[in-house]
């Protein structure tokens, strides 16, 4: 017997308070796994994680980690029924770096709520992930029925920096965490009253390339002309990369189109204000915006080395690198694609300036085929909790360890869910939260759990 829908909501709003709580609690621990100066902050992190799990009525309760890799967080909670389903639960409670703490509204590991938005590092991305499963756990705790599915709580520890050890964590930890149905909570809906089920996610390669034309500085008055310098160099390099309709110039890319999704309606200007793009500045590519936010690759450089303006020295520079980042299609192969662009970069040097490109991050795209009664069931239930329909959506970004539960658990049911919205601004400056959209968000997840439980056999 399911809970009523009237107590299962009086339930969660009686959990939120604590949720509110105890995510600004996790927002003050700088859990930046990716900074080695942090290691023991997301050390502290997890321990945090692992006390919450238990004060949420977790039968048992362990901090993992594979060698080398950050701490994750192993929990379960037994169902009332032992013929009900297992879910799995997943988030992360690792975040990305904070970039110039002086651009920050507030700081960013003080948790600061303005406008019904909850503003830090890891607000959306993804410590509320986490208070959400926690929450909705807690809300079943005190309901008389007690919990419909068997939950297996996993908080990872290094999403952030790709995930790494994560095959390792899966294989060794493979029958506690079989499942058969998984909720990824990393993603995001198209407005906070919008619920969304991601289908569909880009891929990434990267990699460092240098240009080297000589051994040494010179002096730019004395030696300039003939010779030519190695930023300048690059800037040609890298400027190759583009058409001049903006689309990536790399040949042997999937370029794909929205086929197997009905596309939402994408508002450029909505669009526009979300990304903050200046008056007259024109959006690169062509076909639909879906497409070239899902399903076309993309091509940004993240960094160069060299000097500042403020340190800089009269000389040629001998040599130069970037940071180069290719965002992959759906249907794309990661090795393929790292071929494609170092080969290109070595052929489009200019001036015979010899080129090293040193590959790095390498994520598959995903797509996952959003069909079945778990599928029915998350469309019918996200909806009752938002009074909008649920939609299906691309994310331009890269989420690698989905695949690899998919691969680890072929029988499961994946569904990517998450309470970011397009003013969460992740991995960016003044990172936020919408309050209302995770009340709401908590509340599906709730009814989802109650409707897979009445499903028991």
């Amino acid at each position: 017997m399911s809970a009523p829908r009237t107590a299962i909501t009086a339930a969660v709003n009686t959990a939120l308070p604590a949720a509110r709580t105890d995510l600004e609690s996790l927002v003050r621990i700088p859990s930046i796994w990716a900074d080695p100066t942090h290691h023991e902050d997301t050390r502290r992190s997890a321990s945090a994680v692992a006390e919450l799990a238990r004060q949420s009525g977790a039968a048992s309760v362990e901090v993992i980690a594979a060698e080398g890799g950050a701490p994750a967080v192993l929990a379960h909670w037994p169902a009332e029924h032992a013929s009900a389903p297992t879910m799995l639960l997943y988030a992360h409670h690792d975040v990305q770096p904070t970039g110039d703490e002086k651009l920050w509204t507030s700081p960013p590991f003080e948790p600061t709520e303005r406008n019904g938005r909850l503003y830090g590092r890891g607000a959306a991305d993804d410590k509320a992930g986490v208070l959400l499963h926690l929450s909705v756990l807690r809300a079943f705790r005190s309901l008389p029925v007690g919990l419909p599915v068997n939950v297996t709580l996993f908080i990872e520890g290094e999403e952030e920096s790709g995930s790494p050890t994560l095959p390792a964590l899966l294989a060794q930890y493979h029958e506690r965490l079989a499942a058969d149905i998984i909720v990824i909570a990393d993603s995001g809906n198209p407005a906070t009253d919008v619920p969304a089920l991601t289908t569909s996610l880009r891929g990434l390669v990267d990699c460092t390339v240098e240009v080297a034309l000589l051994q040494h500085p010179v002096h730019s008055g004395v030696y300039g002309g003939p010779l030519g310098d190695a930023l300048t160099t690059l800037c040609r390099l890298l400027a190759t990369l583009h058409n001049d309709k903006g689309q990536v110039a790399v040949p042997g890319l999937v370029h794909g189109t929205a086929r197997k999704l009905p596309e939402p309606h994408l508002d450029e200007a909505a669009f526009r204000d979300e990304a903050g793009v200046l008056d007259g500045v024109e959006l690169l590519g062509t076909g639909t915006l879906a497409e070239r936010l899902w399903y076309q690759p993309a091509i940004a450089v993240l960094g160069i080395d060299a000097p500042s303006v403020a340190q800089v020295a009269n000389v040629l520079l001998p040599t130069a690198r970037a940071a180069v980042s290719l965002r992959l299609a759906p249907g794309d192969d990661p090795a393929r694609a790292q071929r494609s662009l170092t080969e290109y970069l070595r052929a489009h040097a200019p001036w015979g300036a010899r080129v090293t490109v040193t590959p790095g991050t390498a994520a598959a795209p995903f797509e996952l085929d959003p069909v079945g009664a778990v599928y029915d069931l998350a469309r019918r239930t996200f909806a009752e909790a938002y009074g909008k329909a649920a939609v299906e959506i691309g994310i331009g970004g890269s989420i690698p360890f989905i695949g690899e539960f998919a691969r680890s658990f072929p029988g499961a049911a994946v569904l990517v869910t998450g309470v970011g919205d397009p003013a969460s601004r992740w991995h960016g400056i003044d990172e936020s939260l919408h309050l209302g959209m995770f009340a709401r968000a908590v509340l599906a997840e709730a009814f989802l759990l109650a409707e897979l439980g009445a499903t028991r056999a």
